[in-house]
């Protein structure tokens, strides 16, 4: 790399080396694919950068027919489910359900509530903010979308039933188990 005339450096490619005797014309040299060093990993529970397409429809509330009953008489059990994974444990199912369900009797602004829940899981997981605005998501679909979410953290490997701790404690002991030793042979 030399520094041009407005003092910039620019990289230049490695040194292609001839092809080796008795080869075709036709040999390509095999490139050095280690130049740059792949990027870390992204945090566990987290996808890599760029906008990911939700696992599901916003309409598709017939894919888990249980939680769609769920959320159908009792949206505060979903949305403190989902709250309780997208906080990662800091808020519990039941506080925030039960703030749900407070905002939704007494000001009926509780789809401004689920709207903020709404954000931090995309930009936790990078989804795409489809079929529009979060916002005009939950005041139009709120229903919908809280069974969508409910449905896109289930389809990431998340038990919605038992809560963030015992969630987190499944992965990490299915992660560090040894495999199974096999038995000893019998005659």
């Amino acid at each position: 790399m030399y520094p041009k005339q407005d003092g910039y450096y620019y990289p230049t490619a490695p040194p292609v080396a001839a092809p080796p005797p008795g080869t075709s014309q036709y040999y390509m040299p095999q490139l050095n694919v280690s130049y740059y060093p792949p990027p870390p990993p992204p945090p566990i529970g987290m996808q890599a950068q760029g906008h990911v397409p939700w696992s599901t429809g916003l309409c598709g509330c017939t894919e888990d027919c249980g939680n769609c009953c769920t959320t159908c008489f009792c949206p505060c059990v979903t949305f403190g489910r989902v709250a309780e994974i997208v906080d990662r444990g800091s808020t519990s199912c039941a506080a925030a359900g039960t703030v749900y369900a407070l905002l939704g009797m007494l000001t009926c602004c509780h789809c401004i509530y689920s709207c903020f829940n709404r954000k931090k899981m995309r930009a936790q997981y990078s989804l795409q903010e489809q079929p529009c605005n979060d916002c005009c998501v939950h005041c139009c679909f709120e229903l919908c979308a809280l069974c969508q979410e409910y449905r896109e953290l289930k389809n990431r490997g998340f038990d919605m039933a038992i809560g963030w701790e015992l969630n987190v404690a499944r992965q990490t002991r299915t992660t560090t188990m040894p495999p199974p030793m096999p038995g000893a042979m019998l005659r």
